[in-house]
C-alpha cells in the first residue's frame, strides 16, 4: 500500500496526514475547533466528494481479510472503485470473519480511504451483531464477538444499568474491528404482536421502552460523542410498531402503519429520551402513515415527518439516513427483486425519489450507490449545492467527533484478545439466563441433578452435562422441548422467509404432537420469543413453560435445572388466542381480550439449587 503516513505530536499524542502532503492540514488539526475543521474540510471537497458521502451501501469483505473487488457483489463495484473513484466512505458491513481478519480488512480499507486526493477516512457501520440467534432480519452472527439475548431479553430483564453495560461492551468490540456506526438501536414500541421485528424492540411498554432507549444510547456512545464512541442511530422514527395487520413494510403489503386508538404521540416517546441521551443519528422507517392527517408516503420521503417535526419540533440536527433501499429495485440472490420501499411515491422515477428524500430533510440514503445522479440533480439545478452542503456538514461532524481524522486504524492483535473476551462472554451469558422468564410451573421445575430427560430441538450434547438423557419419552421423569415461536412461512422472496410473521398460534399437528408427549411424560416446554406466541391449550397440559428471549442451551439448562433462579418478566403480553390478538389496536400496547399472561408476568423459584 506504500509508504506509511506522516504523522505529528499534537497535545501528546500522534495524529495521521491522511492526505499524505507532508503537512498537518487545518482540518486534520485537533486543536482547532471542530466546526471550524468541518468548514475547512467542505471547503475543499468538490460536489462529487460531497455527493459520495451521502450514500450508505454494504460492503463485503474478500478472502483472508483482502478488499473485495469481485463486481457482481455488492451493487456491482469493487471497493476500490466505490472508495478512490466514486468518493465512497460510508459502508454497512454484512457479514464479518473473526476479529483480527476483520481489523486487518478494516485497515486495508483505511489505507484505501488515505490515498484519495482529501484522505477522507471511511465509517463503518453495523446492524446488531450480539445476539445468540442469528436472524438477518433483525442482526447477524455474533462471530467473534460476545453473545447476549436479543433487545427483546433486555426488556425482560428491564434493569437500565446492564443495558449500558451490554453497550459498553459492545462499543469496544465494535471499535476494536473498526465498525464505529450501531444501526440500532430500535426504539420501536411493540403494540402488534404480529409484527416480525418485535425481538429487536424492548417491549411493549412505552416507558421502559424510552429507560432502556436512552441507556443503550449512552452505553454505545457514553455521555458525548467521542473518539471511543460507536455513533448509534436510532431507529426507526417516528415509530415503527403499529403496523396494519402485523405486516412489515420492507414488503408492499406492510407499507401501512396505522394509529386506530389515536396513539401516535406515545410512539415518538422512546425517542425522546434517545435524544435527551444524545443519539447521534436517526433512521426513519419504510411505513406511511394513514390516519393521521401526514401526508401517507413513507416516512424517508416526508417532510413533515422528517424537517417538521424531527428537525423543527425535536430541534435534532444529526444525520438522518434513510432506512435501506428507498430508491432502487435490489436483484436477490435466488434471482427475485426486491422492490423499492418508495412507498406513496411508487410513480417516481429514480432522479426524483431522490430528490424528494432530499427535500423531506434527509441527509443519507440507506443501502444506495447513486452519487453521480444526486451531482447531476445538483447540476440541472434541481437541487441547490448548498443543500447538499447542509448535509455533508452533519456527515463529517459525525467523522470528526469519532476521531477518525486523528487515527482512522485498529490494532487487529488487541481486536483477537478484546472481541469475545471470557468477561464478556461470561457478561454475556448472564444476561442471556436473566432474560429467560418462567411462564408456568406445576412443580416440576427446577429438576434435580441427573434427572433422566428427553431432549427435542436441544443439543443432546449439552443436556448430558445436567442430566441423563435418554432417546424414549416413556423412559424420562422428564421431556425438554425447545420451539421457536409460531410463525406462518413466506415463500415469496429469500428476503421474506427471514421474517416471521403471521399467525401466533402453533399449526395444529405441531400442537397435537406437543400435547401427545405431554401426556406421555411431564414436559417443558421451552419457547424462543420472537413474538407474543398464544400458548392456551399447551399451558394447561404441559409441566412448566419457559420464555426465551435468545439463550444458548447452557443458560437455559441452567436454569431449568436450578442452577440460575428465573427472575426474567414478559416485556408484552401473551394473547389467549389469535382472534384476540387480531382484534387488538395496532397502536395501543396491552390491549387484547383477556390475555393468557399479562405484561410484567414471570414466576421465580426463590433459592436457586446448588450446582
Amino acid at each position: 500500500m506504500g509508504a506509511e503516513p506522516l504523522t505529528f505530536e499534537v497535545d501528546g499524542r500522534r495524529v495521521r496526514d491522511l492526505n499524505g502532503n507532508g503537512q498537518l492540514d487545518p482540518y486534520e488539526d485537533p486543536r482547532i475547533s471542530l466546526e471550524e475543521r468541518v468548514d475547512d474540510l467542505l471547503a475543499r471537497m468538490t460536489l462529487e466528494e460531497k455527493a459520495g458521502l451521502m450514500f450508505h451501501p454494504p460492503i463485503g469483505i474478500g478472502p483472508g481479510g483482502e478488499l473485495l473487488e469481485d463486481p457482481s457483489i455488492f451493487g456491482g463495484d469493487g471497493t476500490t472503485r466505490l472508495v478512490a473513484e466514486r468518493h465512497l466512505n460510508h459502508f454497512n458491513l454484512y457479514f464479518t470473519p473473526d476479529a483480527r481478519t476483520t481489523a486487518e480488512w478494516h485497515n486495508r480499507l483505511q489505507r484505501l480511504a488515505e490515498g484519495t486526493r482529501l484522505g477522507i477516512p471511511v465509517t463503518i457501520s453495523s446492524d446488531p451483531r450480539h445476539s445468540f440467534d442469528e436472524n438477518p432480519a433483525t442482526s447477524w452472527a455474533s462471530g467473534s464477538f460476545s453473545q447476549w439475548p436479543e433487545p427483546i431479553g433486555l426488556g425482560a430483564i428491564g434493569d437500565e444499568e446492564l443495558v449500558r453495560r451490554f453497550g459498553e461492551i459492545a462499543r469496544q468490540e465494535y471499535r476494536a474491528v473498526g465498525i464505529h456506526v450501531a444501526l440500532h438501536p430500535m426504539a420501536d414500541v411493540a403494540t402488534e404482536p404480529r409484527w416480525a421485528r418485535i425481538l429487536g424492540t424492548f417491549g411493549e411498554d412505552f416507558e421502559l421502552v424510552g429507560r432502556l432507549t436512552a441507556a443503550y444510547v449512552r452505553g454505545f456512545q457514553g455521555d458525548e460523542l467521542g473518539p471511543d464512541s460507536v455513533a448509534c442511530m436510532t431507529k426507526h422514527f417516528p415509530g415503527g410498531g403499529p403496523q396494519a395487520d402485523g405486516e412489515d413494510p420492507h414488503f408492499p403489503y406492510g407499507k401501512d402503519q396505522v394509529y386506530p386508538g389515536g396513539r401516535f404521540e406515545d410512539h415518538l416517546r422512546p425517542f425522546e429520551s434517545a435524544f435527551a441521551a444524545g443519539t447521534a443519528q436517526v433512521m426513519p422507517y419504510y411505513g406511511r402513515p394513514l390516519g393521521t392527517g401526514l401526508e401517507p408516503v413513507g416516512f424517508g420521503f416526508n417532510r413533515e415527518v422528517v424537517t417538521d417535526m424531527l428537525r423543527g419540533r425535536f430541534g435534532f440536527d444529526g444525520v438522518v439516513c434513510t432506512d435501506w433501499g428507498l430508491v432502487s429495485d435490489l436483484p436477490m440472490p435466488d434471482g427475485s427483486v426486491w422492490e423499492a420501499k418508495a412507498w406513496g411515491v411508487e410513480e417516481l422515477d429514480t432522479a426524483c425519489r431522490l430528490a424528494r428524500i432530499i427535500e423531506a430533510g434527509c441527509d443519507q440514503f440507506g443501502g444506495e450507490s447513486l452519487p453521480e445522479l444526486l451531482v447531476e440533480l445538483v447540476r440541472d439545478g434541481r437541487i441547490p449545492e448548498t443543500r447538499i452542503d447542509e448535509s455533508a456538514r452533519r456527515i463529517l461532524r459525525d467523522k470528526f467527533r469519532l476521531g477518525l481524522f486523528e487515527d482512522p486504524f485498529v490494532d487487529p492483535e488487541a481486536a483477537a484478545a478484546l472481541c469475545g473476551s471470557d468477561e464478556f462472554r461470561a457478561a454475556g451469558l448472564e444476561a442471556q439466563r436473566r432474560a429467560i422468564v418462567l411462564i408456568a410451573n406445576d412443580g416440576i421445575l427446577p429438576l434435580p441433578a441427573g434427572a433422566r430427560i428427553h431432549v427435542d430441538g436441544l443439543s443432546a450434547d449439552a443436556a448430558a452435562a445436567y442430566g441423563e438423557v435418554v432417546e424414549r419419552p416413556a423412559d424420562a421423569d422428564a421431556a425438554i422441548v425447545f420451539r421457536n415461536a409460531p410463525y406462518e412461512p413466506r415463500h415469496g422472496s429469500f428476503v421474506e422467509s427471514v421474517f416471521h410473521a403471521g399467525s401466533l398460534e402453533f399449526p395444529a399437528d405441531e400442537r397435537d404432537r406437543l400435547l401427545a408427549l405431554a401426556r406421555t411424560v411431564p414436559t417443558i416446554l421451552v419457547v424462543h420469543l420472537e413474538r407474543p406466541a398464544v400458548l392456551t391449550g399447551l399451558v394447561e397440559d404441559c409441566g412448566a413453560v419457559v420464555g426465551t428471549f435468545g439463550a444458548s442451551p447452557e443458560a437455559i439448562l441452567d436454569l431449568v435445572f436450578g442452577r440460575f433462579a428465573p427472575g426474567g418478566k414478559l416485556p408484552f403480553e401473551l394473547p389467549s388466542s389469535m382472534a384476540a390478538a387480531e382484534r387488538q389496536l395496532p397502536d395501543v400496547p396491552c390491549d387484547s381480550e383477556r390475555p393468557l399472561f399479562p405484561l410484567g408476568h414471570g414466576l421465580t423459584y426463590g433459592a436457586a439449587r446448588p450446582a
